[in-house]
């Protein structure tokens, strides 16, 4: 099946129904931001240390599968150049609004996070990449186009899964209770069965799929990109079981290796 495009529509779908992830920033915060103000979440609580970031003003930022109106309208007040790339257009159309309501430009480009070939090497200053390779099938090649786009020196701003986030079941864990059920790396297309997948997609849930630590982070050096810094995060759900026991998301910090000499 094509993943882009159902996971396109799920989240079309999700923004419809105002999914937290897809409710854009207050008056208030884009506010805050032009006056310095400011603070971006990778995962799902903590605040990603302001020491992270290259200076922004005028800084060109890739917000990578960031629709929603949320980080792109944040970073752009606080004075950076800043494309949104997202499958969804419904999440695109969050940023459109914020940035119209606010005054703000910002680009919006809709495609697979995969798939960077509309920009040229050395595009950006900064990758901004929330929690969302989960809904790719293979994160190497998001790794490699995000080396090629970001400009020697540049800064990739990641989060993603801890992958035993996806060994248990995902309806125990709701619950409270842990549950070992999937072999890793999980596939919500392989792993499920086929009646369970079939009334997953039928609520119109986007496709998971977990990644090896050996992908996450072995895959951006791989691509050419140095590991600086990296924490971990919990769930906003204080019911979730893990989170209870060890966190379940993890952000990094990584440069874009410059050629020696340079």
């Amino acid at each position: 099946m094509d993943i882009l495009d159902y996971n396109r529509r799920a989240w079309n779908g999700l923004a419809d129904r105002d999914n937290e992830w897809t409710v854009p920033v207050s008056p208030e915060v884009i506010a805050a931001a032009r006056r310095g103000d400011w603070s971006l979440i990778l995962t799902p609580t903590k605040p990603v240390p302001r020491g992270w970031f290259p200076p922004l003003e005028g800084a060109r930022v890739l917000g990578l599968a960031s629709g929603g109106g949320q980080q792109g309208p944040v970073l752009a007040a606080a004075g950076a150049a800043v494309t949104v790339f997202d499958a969804s257009e419904a999440q695109l159309a969050r940023d459109r609004a914020v940035a119209e309501r606010e005054g703000l430009s910002i680009a919006t480009v809709a495609g697979d996070m995969a798939d960077l070939s509309m920009f040229p090497d050395a595009s950006f200053d900064l990758v901004f990449h929330p929690v969302s390779n989960c809904f790719a099938a293979d994160v190497l090649p998001v790794w490699r186009e995000v080396s090629r786009v970001l400009a020697p020196g540049g800064v990739l701003l990641a989060g993603f899964c801890n992958p035993l986030l996806f060994m248990f079941d995902p309806w125990k864990a709701d619950e409270g209770k842990l549950e070992v059920r999937f072999e890793l790396p999980y596939s919500d297309l392989e792993s499920l069965p086929e009646a369970e997948r079939r009334g997953f997609m039928d609520r119109g849930e986007p496709l998971e799929f977990s990644h090896t630590l050996s992908d996450q982070i072995g895959g951006q050096l791989a691509a050419g990109l140095r590991l600086t810094g990296l924490y971990e995060d919990v769930s906003r759900n204080p019911d979730d079981a893990l989170s209870k026991y060890t966190p379940a998301y993890i952000a990094t910090r990584a440069e874009k290796v410059r050629a020696r000499g340079r």
